[in-house]
């Protein structure tokens, strides 16, 4: 049980190096939440900007 959870951990990690890599090809940026909660903007210059409230809502 360990090494699976071991391999899903390693999974997700390579998953958002994969995504911070497509984003710097491509000149955009990854969205994912921090361990405070916070939802940001991760741009491939290394600028994290935070997410409003207003930004979140899609009405």
């Amino acid at each position: 049980m360990m090494n699976l959870t071991q391999d899903l951990a390693k999974l997700i990690r390579l998953t958002g190096d994969r995504a911070k890599l497509d984003a710097k090809a491509n000149g955009t940026y990854i969205v994912y939440k921090t361990a405070a909660g916070q939802i940001v903007k991760e741009y491939s210059t290394g600028e994290i900007e935070e997410m409003s409230e207003q930004d979140l809502n899609h009405d």
